[in-house]
Parts: structure tokens; C-alpha cells; sequence
């Protein structure tokens, strides 16, 4: 057992002395770097080995990156390298190079002394305060904070006093920096009294804004008297900041001593102490936003009703509620909005109650309210109210169902729609159905209940069911509003008509042409002609089938308003027999226009596919035709420019 331990420590040994040839190769490309940066190498170059000795740069780096810092074009990168190498020499170097630099190139330096923080440089910047260079002293006053300890702190706070004017904000940063590190590491005695005189003292908003959040928040729990005391002076910069340092005290007395100070007559204050309240998200808060809420001035009302929103308490729901009855639409919308983004039950059963009220306005609101808190509970208490005396409640609860609701619900709709007892209501059920039909995973049993009530409804209501049909789509659907383009009723066979003639699918093609040419009368012939050369010109169809279905199309297109419609489907048709059913028209005044830029488009489409060449003459001599007729300036230009393009390609097929 012993000589297996022997051999186990041997072998760890053996990869522990492996690991050293990794700790050579470094050196040897830290010497390599050093060999660039001390030759006659380019300034890139150069600049480039600077930037990989900050990243593995070792004590043989540092002079010879020490040397660079007096070059101009060099010393910024110079830094850049040692800035990062762990060696007690590097500091040494900077400090020497802070006695002997000028300029731009001792202000970068001393950057870098206070970026190390390096505690023996503090005399050394201390000098540097007095410089009559004042961007000198004031890198010397940040390089001082950052390095932010006790004797920093008194080299700065002992320039202060005869610190030039264009000075005095950068030593005031600097006093910060040490007093954020004394507080940071337990010494608040005198990080507070660093702060305290920075607010005694007349210096720039930002500084006496800094002051005062390190002041409060050095003092935690004693710092409250002094953040209610900036509140009140007349200083509303001071003031803004204390609320903003109030954001960062959680404890709920300064919540109430937030809240005390919304007696101040200033508006302004005002609205910026209730977001601030709201921010904090503590119900503390909740009686004076909702005192302020019901009588203070309009803008701050409006600010106290979105920050009870912010913080989210149930107890403030009745007090909402209350609110949406306000005469001023303004606050009422603003409560509305409020109680709708409240969560939980209270809220909840304050929507109820407004659906449940006998004020027709409360209960439309109340409506509205379940649909935008996506309450599906409250559906049967909607489908309730679509059975409401009142036409107004019928139709919007009627509304809200098809919003909410899902296939479950599809047969209740249904029933309503069949005993509804005016055109409104039958509307807002067509709304729903479609609305719940479009949603629903199941759309074909949607469409099977739908067209099961065709045959024993009334005609108002097959109507509805037709237009809802043609929006839900499908075979069946196409086969129930198909039937009832028959039926005897007059308006329920235009309403079919009209449902086919708007269908999305291609499907409803032969059934839209058969009825086109059976039309009994011009409109129904022009909705049906129109639908179907609206499916004619879909770019989801195949050309050939298109170029067919237009064929189709001509022989019943006999007036000019058919004909251009047949023009505006060949248009979309990239196929030399599209051009010759366009151009016959080009010979008739009133379809002229449409003719020729039906013809130009087809053209335009033909001349760039890959078999252009074919095509070419047939498509010159139509653009020659549509070029002379009298269509208009720019559709002839357009019309010699495509006919010399087809010419071209012809030539070149040739030869």
C-alpha cells in the first residue's frame, strides 16, 4: 500500500513539474512583446504588443512599457498595458512619471495611478491639485477619489478652499469617491461629515444632489430627518433628489413621511411625491394617494390613480371602483384602467358588481372591464345580459361573449341569435360567432353547428349564419351558403351571393361562374363575376389555371365595368395568351386605360422570365399597338421601352 502512495505522489509531482513549461511559454511571449515595443517596429505594432501585455503582461513588461509613457503617440497604449499587471512596480513607474510628464501626457498618467488606486501616490496628486493646468487638477482630484481613503480625502478638502472656479466640481467628485469607499468600508462618522460640507458650501445642483444621497443614506435610519428637511426647502432640485433617494430607503416610515408631505400647495411636488409612492409599491402609502386620488387637482389625481395601480393592494379596489363613476372622463379613465390592471379576486367581484349595477354606463363599463381582465368566469353573467331589455346591453354583452368566449359557448350564441329580437342584436351575434369560430381548434364543428340551424332559421338569421360561414371557410361551409343561394328568400339568397362572392378560397371558383351565368339580374351576376376574378387573380394559383379561369370569365364579361375587371385579373397573368384577351380592348374608348397597362404588366412580367425570348415578337407587337393607341403619355413610354427591350431579345434569339 505504501509504495502505491509513493508511486501516486510521484506521478502528481511529475504533472506539477509538466506545468511549468505553460508558465515559460508566457515569459517567452511577454519577452517577445517587450522585443517589439523596444524595436524599430511600426506604431501599430507596437500598439498592438501593448494591448497583449495588458493581458498576460508580467514584471519584465513594465519598464519597457515605463518607457513608452513619454511618447505621444504611444503613451495612451503604454498605459493601457501596465494598467492591468499585478506588480508593485508598475506603481513605482507611474508615480515617477507623474514628476517628469506634461501636459495630455501626465493627465493620462495620473488617470492611471488613481484607475490603480495606489495609496502612495496621494502626496504626489496632492501637488498635482495646485497645478495651474486645471485639467491636471482636476484628473489629480478623480485619480485622489478613486484611490478614496482618509488622507485623499484631507488633500482635496485642503485645496478646496482656493480651488479656482473650473476646478471646484471635479474636487467635489472627488470628495464623494472617498466618501462613497469610508462609507462602503464602515466609516460613516466621516463620510458624513465629507458630505455635509459639500452641502454647506455653494457648489453645482449635481454635486449638493450627490452630497445630500450619500448624507441620507450614510445615516440609514437617522437619515430621514434630513431627507424630509431637503423636501421642504425651496431648492426643488434638492427636492427631486431627495425623492429619488427615497427610493432606496424601503422602510415604511418613509413611506409616511412621503406621504405627510403631500400637504405642499405645489403641484409639481405633488405629482412627483405620488410616483414616487407608487414606485415604492408599499400599501403605506395607499390613504393619502386615495385622499389625493378623490379631492386634490386634476393632474395629481390622475398621478395618485396610476400609482394605486403600481402598488397593486386589493384594498385600494373599492376606492377604484368608486372612481370610474367620476364625472371627469378623465379620472374615470384612469380608474377604469387602474381596476383593470389590479389582480385578484376583489377586484374581480368590483367588475361584477359594475355588470350587476342598474346604471346602464356602469354596466357597459363593467363589460369592458371583463373583457380586458380576461375574466371567462363572468361569461355566463354575459350571456345573461345579451338577454337584457335594454338594446344597448344586448348588443355589447352580445360582443364581449364572441371576445371571451370559446366553442363551449358557440351553442348558447347560437340560441340567442335565434330569438334575437332586432338588427343590432342579430349583428352583434354574427360578431361573436365569427369571432369564436375564428379562435376555435375545431373550426369544421364549428362550421357543422353553424350550418345545422341554416335550414330552420329565420331569414335575418340565415343571413348572419351565411356571412359567418363564408368567414370561417371550408368545404362544408362552401356547401351550406351554396344551398342557400337557392333559397327562395330574397334577401337570404343575396346575402349568400354576397357570402360567395367575398370567399377566400379558390374552392368557391365553379360555383361563383355557374351563378354568374345563371344571374337572373345585373347585380348578382357583377358580385359574382367580381369574386371570381378576384380568386382569377391570386398569385396562389398556377398561370395556366389563372390564364383559364379568365377565359372562363371573358365570354360573360359584356359590359365595360366587367370587362375591367377581367382586365385588372389578365393584368396579374404572365402568359402571351393573357395578351391576346387584353388586346381587344385596347380598341374600345371606355376600357382603352385599363387594357393598355393590363397588357404592359403582363409584358413587364413576360420580358424578364427565362424563356423571354420565345415570346418576344408577340410581345413587341402588342406594346407597338398599346405604344400608338391613345392611352396616355407614360403608359406609351413605358409601352416603346418594353416593345425595344422584346425587340432585343428577338434579335438576340436570332442570331
Amino acid at each position: 500500500m505504501r509504495s502505491l502512495l509513493v508511486a501516486l505522489l510521484l506521478t502528481i509531482l511529475a504533472g506539477i513539474s509538466q506545468a511549468k513549461p505553460a508558465e515559460d511559454t508566457t515569459t517567452a511571449q511577454v519577452r517577445k512583446l517587450v522585443a517589439v515595443i523596444e524595436s524599430d517596429a511600426s506604431q501599430k505594432a507596437k500598439a498592438d504588443a501593448c494591448r497583449e501585455l495588458a493581458r498576460i503582461g508580467n514584471k519584465e513588461a513594465v519598464a519597457p512599457l515605463a518607457e513608452l509613457l513619454p511618447d505621444y503617440y504611444l503613451s495612451h497604449m503604454a498605459r493601457y498595458g501596465l494598467e492591468t499587471i499585478p506588480d508593485s512596480s508598475v506603481d513605482k513607474a507611474l508615480r515617477r512619471a507623474a514628476t517628469r510628464l506634461h501636459g495630455r501626457l501626465l493627465i493620462g498618467v495620473i488617470g492611471s495611478i488613481g484607475v490603480r488606486r495606489d495609496p502612495r501616490a496621494v502626496d504626489l496628486l496632492a501637488g498635482h491639485l495646485r497645478s495651474m493646468n486645471p485639467e491636471v487638477a482636476q484628473a489629480a482630484a478623480r485619480a485622489l477619489g478613486k484611490i478614496g481613503n482618509k488622507k485623499a480625502a484631507k488633500a482635496i478638502e485642503a485645496a478646496l478652499p482656493w480651488a479656482p472656479e473650473a476646478d471646484r466640481v471635479a474636487f467635489a467628485e472627488g470628495l464623494i469617491r472617498c466618501a462613497e469607499a469610508m462609507a462602503a468600508k464602515g466609516d460613516c462618522k466621516d463620510a458624513i461629515a465629507i458630505y455635509d460640507r459639500l452641502l454647506e458650501l455653494s457648489f453645482p445642483h449635481q454635486v449638493r444632489t450627490a452630497a445630500l444621497r450619500g448624507a441620507v443614506l450614510a445615516r440609514q435610519k437617522d437619515g430621514l430627518p434630513l431627507l424630509v428637511e431637503s423636501m421642504r426647502c425651496g431648492d426643488f432640485a434638492l427636492f427631486a433628489s431627495a425623492t429619488r433617494v427615497s427610493r432606496e430607503m424601503p422602510c415604511s416610515c418613509v413611506t409616511l413621511a412621503l406621504a405627510g408631505e403631500l400637504r405642499t400647495p405645489y403641484t409639481n411636488r405633488q405629482i412627483l411625491l405620488v410616483q414616487t409612492l407608487g414606485n415604492r409599491h408599499d400599501a403605506a402609502a395607499l390613504p393619502a394617494l386615495l385622499a389625493v386620488a378623490r379631492d386634490g387637482q386634476t393632474p395629481v389625481r390622475l398621478a395618485a390613480i396610476r400609482a394605486v395601480s403600481e402598488i397593486g393592494s386589493s384594498t385600494a379596489v373599492p376606492a377604484l371602483a368608486e372612481l370610474v363613476r367620476d364625472a371627469d372622463k378623465d379620472i374615470s379613465s384612469a380608474a377604469e384602467e387602474s381596476l383593470a390592471a389590479m389582480q385578484g379576486k376583489a377586484a374581480d367581484a368590483a367588475v361584477m358588481a359594475m355588470l350587476n349595477d342598474n346604471d346602464p354606463a356602469r354596466k357597459l363599463r363593467g363589460m369592458d372591464l371583463i373583457v380586458r381582465r380576461r375574466m371567462t368566469s363572468a361569461i355566463p353573467a354575459l350571456l345573461a345580459a345579451a338577454e337584457s331589455p335594454d338594446p344597448k346591453i344586448r348588443s355589447a354583452a352580445a360582443r364581449r361573449v364572441g371576445e371571451l368566449g370559446g366553442p363551449a359557448e358557440m351553442q348558447s350564441v347560437l340560441d340567442l341569435l335565434a330569438k334575437a329580437p332586432g338588427a343590432g342584436d342579430v349583428e352583434a351575434l354574427e360578431e361573436a360567432l365569427i369571432a369564436i369560430g375564428l379562435r376555435s381548434s375545431d373550426r369544421a364543428d364549428c362550421v357543422a353547428k353553424l350550418a345545422s340551424r341554416m335550414e330552420a332559421s329565420q331569414p335575418a338569421q340565415k343571413c348572419a349564419l351565411a356571412r359567418v360561414l363564408a368567414a370561417l371557410g371550408g368545404p362544408d361551409a362552401l356547401k351550406a351558403v351554396r344551398a342557400a343561394a337557392k333559397d327562395s328568400n330574397a334577401e337570404v339568397h343575396a346575402a349568400a351571393i354576397r357570402a360567395l362572392g367575398g370567399w377566400s378560397t379558390a374552392d368557391a371558383a365553379p360555383d361563383l361562374l355557374d351563378l354568374a351565368r345563371s344571374a337572373a339580374g345585373a347585380t348578382d351576376k357583377m358580385i359574382c363575376l367580381r369574386g371570381y376574378l378576384r380568386l382569377a387573380g391570386s398569385a396562389d394559383l398556377p398561370v395556366d389555371k389563372r390564364l383559364a379561369m379568365c377565359r372562363e370569365a371573358s365570354a360573360l364579361a359584356k359590359k365595360d365595368d366587367e370587362k375591367k375587371l377581367l382586365l385588372a385579373a389578365l393584368g396579374g397573368v404572365a402568359s402571351a395568351e393573357a395578351l391576346d384577351l387584353i388586346m381587344p380592348c385596347l380598341n374600345e374608348a371606355a376600357t382603352r386605360a385599363e387594357a393598355a397597362s393590363a397588357a404592359v404588366d403582363v409584358a413587364d412580367k413576360l420580358l424578364k422570365d427565362k424563356d423571354a425570348a420565345k415570346v418576344a415578337p408577340r410581345v413587341a407587337d402588342a406594346m407597338d399597338k398599346v405604344a400608338s393607341s391613345d392611352a396616355g403619355a407614360d403608359i406609351a413610354k413605358r409601352a416603346k421601352e418594353l416593345r425595344d427591350q422584346a425587340k432585343a431579345k428577338a434579335g438576340a434569339s436570332a442570331h
